[in-house]
């Protein structure tokens, strides 16, 4: 595998994660947490995005045809879940259920939908996928897993700096950004829905 191989797989997978445009999501979706919770959510969502991406470039393709899924459906079903999130974030319904519950019931995204369909969404499992196919050897299947790796890295750094970006920002300015990627969210969950349409040949 050479260089340029190496270099087109981080490209690719740092643009279908996006870790960049993830940050202002982060930030809504953690919003009035303390650091300290801030921190541990972005740990476990980096932990169980990582783990699921590298399950998918092992054995993705076998996976989902073992149990009869298609990738188009399940490009489908997480634009819906995500869309879901979005409403969410449109409305302020994760701000009025956290703050009618107790500080141990919040909501945690960790799970859903920062480490999965944000994270390792089905553009980014289905890219793993596509990447470990084009070649069966070994060295390669390791250098695509590094390239995902180094690109959740680069969220993790992003991640730590979201404090300093929250504080910079102030409420009324993470409520403006929560509604705007709220709508930005909602976006690509319908394009999530579109590519599953389009790729199940429905569309």
């Amino acid at each position: 595998m050479d260089s340029t191989q190496i270099i087109s797989a981080f490209v690719t997978l740092f643009v279908v994660i996006d870790p960049v445009g993830l940050v202002p999501l982060f930030i809504a979706l953690t919003r009035d947490m303390t650091p300290q919770r801030r921190r541990r959510i972005g740990w476990r969502a980096l932990a169980i995005a990582a783990a699921l991406l590298l399950i998918f470039g092992l054995a993705g393709e076998s996976i989902l045809t073992a149990i009869g899924i298609s990738l188009p459906a399940f490009q489908i079903a997480g634009g819906m879940l995500l869309f879901l999130t979005a409403l969410d974030m449109l409305f302020e319904r994760r701000t009025e259920r956290r703050e009618g519950q107790a500080p141990t019931q919040e909501d945690d995204p960790s799970v859903f939908p920062l480490a999965t369909p944000l994270l390792a969404g089905p553009g980014a499992l289905a890219t793993m996928i596509l990447l470990v196919g084009q070649d069966a050897n070994a060295t390669h299947m390791l250098v695509i897993q590094l390239a995902m790796l180094a690109v959740l890295g680069i969220a993790a750094a992003l991640f730590a700096l979201a404090d300093p970006i929250a504080r910079l920002l102030g409420r009324t300015g993470t409520m403006v950004l929560t509604r705007l990627f709220g709508m930005l969210l909602a976006a690509l969950s319908i394009q999530f829905v579109i590519d599953g349409l389009k790729g199940s040949g429905l569309f």
